[in-house]
């Protein structure tokens, strides 16, 4: 008995935003938020036709990005990271780099993960470094560590900062 699979390529095309963006706050827990002020927006613009190589750009209403472009990492389409999946409601996750500007306290890279919900909104998470850890073996602050985790909603306009 021969079982054939097929592998379906989703459409993402719903994901682009045109002329709008996806808005939205952090997540206000702790436990999930280093390195963010409480109150940051982040807004995103997307283009599913070319996320592996101009997808779109993040702005933060701290200002610490500004219509900062996404870098894909060209490897990681041959990669399995490609088809990362992490918790349910996923359509898919995709993961790139964006540089802060250089007035926000850290030019350092952040790894940026964009993941597109069934919901057809978006996540977005950000992270940078980790704690120090401490000389008694736990952990200490770092300014340089960032994680940060927005849940963004579809907007008919563009990014507001």
């Amino acid at each position: 008995m021969l079982v054939v699979t097929v592998v379906a390529c989703r459409d993402l095309s719903d994901f682009s935003t045109g002329a709008g963006s996806y808005q939205g706050p952090v997540v206000q827990a702790d436990f999930v938020r280093s390195g963010v002020a409480r109150n940051v927006n982040l807004c995103l613009t997307l283009d599913t036709n070319h996320l592996q190589d101009a997808p779109g750009a993040v702005s933060t209403s701290d200002g610490s990005f500004e219509a900062t472009a996404l870098r894909p990492i060209p490897q990681i389409w041959q990669d399995p990271l490609s088809t990362l999946s992490f918790g349910e409601g996923r359509t898919k996750n995709l993961l790139y780099i964006a540089t802060p500007q250089p007035d926000s306290g850290s030019t350092a890279d952040v790894l940026v993960v964009v993941s597109l919900m069934d919901s057809s909104n978006v996540e977005v998470r950000m992270l940078r470094g980790a704690p120090s850890v401490a000389a008694e073996g736990g952990m200490a602050g770092s300014p340089a560590n960032l994680f940060a985790v927005f849940t963004l909603d579809r907007q008919p306009s563009p990014c507001p900062f």
